[in-house]
């Protein structure tokens, strides 16, 4: 059973799904045909309050709980992942300076921040540095009241239209965790390049970029938390972030259960309805099941994200089982819809390739385990 959220909040959630079912679906699989980009609705989401949700009141933001806010990217995704993820990350940028931004600039990037003129982005994969973070190499030099940062970022969600970038740079020197810094980077820089990523499996819709750094020149004032911390502040970030891919996964599984439930009472196989079958009760029930498991893990994450509790494990484990979970209810929807499944017609194909980059961004299914292992034998095998 879901934990209550007020009054408010249930009308903001409501509101989601009513949109995303009417306005976002057709939209999204235009997209996906055309590899179109979420761009189109960026006016429409801000409207709707979607780029402000977990920012403080006292910030101008919403202020939504997390479950809330699990709740809404979940609607989203039912309808389109690709406005989820762009939602999604946004709101992790927005919360990582409600905490984290400088006490000079916090108050005016937040006060437009849930306009579409303020979409951000965080940059921290690059070509050499995925997983793992501390062998990023963008490098920031000291110029004066000011970083001079070249390198390039690859794979930027929302990069194509972001005006702010939270990026993980190199102030210091040497290789690994030490010296890296976590800085807002202004998208109409000078010596900023965007290029597009094209022929994406799924998540079509969604913007994604490489991000080329020349020279860029970025005030030391906008350094988030201190130098040094960078590592620490993204991680701690995605810790947020990876409840959104989450409800994002739910979202993309409850879908695919509801495809599959309707065409098992309408298809027809042996003079009567394929849901008759054993073999397709069978995979709705596990795919039912897997949705409710899910839903309570990102529930739990939420609510200790609300609650204020010190659990780096608990998103890691709603990530990892949400998205699996994802992955294996689309392909039994594929499996049930048979040859129509395989073609693009049919909105569980899709879901099956829009399922799939659930497991690898914002941290890999592989990462996850490793953080959930290393919080459970902390204790015995020491911090390190």
């Amino acid at each position: 059973m879901l934990l209550s959220v007020t009054a408010e909040e249930a009308m903001l959630v409501n509101a989601a799904r009513d949109y995303a079912r009417a306005e976002l679906l057709p939209r999204d699989r235009a997209w996906d045909r055309g590899e179109g980009s979420v761009a189109d609705v960026l006016g429409e989401l801000a409207q709707m309050g979607f780029f402000n949700l977990v920012v403080g009141e006292r910030m101008g933001g919403l202020g939504c709980s997390y479950r809330a806010y699990s709740r809404i990217i979940g609607e989203i995704a039912y309808a389109s992942a690709a406005a989820a993820v762009t939602i999604s990350v946004h709101n992790m940028v927005g919360l990582l300076l409600d905490k984290l931004g400088p006490a000079e600039h916090k108050q005016a990037w937040l006060a437009s921040w849930g306009r579409r003129e303020s979409l951000s982005a965080f940059a921290i994969s690059e070509s050499g540095a995925g997983s793992d973070p501390g062998s990023t190499s963008t490098k920031a030099t000291r110029d004066g009241d000011a970083y001079i940062v070249s390198g390039e970022k690859m794979w930027i969600t929302n990069g194509l239209s972001a005006r702010w970038f939270a990026t993980l740079v190199r102030t210091g020197p040497g290789k690994g965790k030490d010296g890296l810094s976590m800085v807002m980077i202004d998208g109409q820089s000078p010596g900023l390049g965007r290029d597009p990523i094209h022929g994406k499996m799924g998540i079509r819709g969604s913007e994604t970029a490489v991000i080329a750094l020349d020279d860029v020149r970025v005030p030391v004032s906008y350094l988030l938390d201190r130098e040094g911390e960078g590592l620490k502040v993204s991680l701690a970030t995605l810790n947020g972030g990876r409840i959104g891919i989450a409800a994002q996964a739910v979202g993309i599984a409850r879908a695919c259960l509801d495809e599959m439930i309707v065409y098992a009472g309408e298809r027809r196989q042996f003079d009567q309805p394929i849901g008759r079958f054993q073999a397709i009760q069978n995979m709705v029930a596990d795919s039912a099941v897997e949705v409710a498991a899910a839903r309570a893990l990102v529930e739990h994450a939420a609510t200790t994200m609300d609650e204020g509790v010190t659990d780096p494990s608990a998103s890691s484990k709603a990530k990892l089982f949400a998205t699996e979970a994802a992955n294996r209810v689309a392909y039994r929807a594929v499996q049930v819809f048979g040859g129509m499944g395989y073609v693009n017609d049919c909105r569980a194909e899709q879901l099956f390739r829009d399922a799939r980059i659930t497991t690898i961004y914002e941290g890999t299914s592989e990462i996850q385990r490793v953080i959930i292992a290393r919080e459970l034998l902390r204790s015995r095998l020491g911090s390190s």
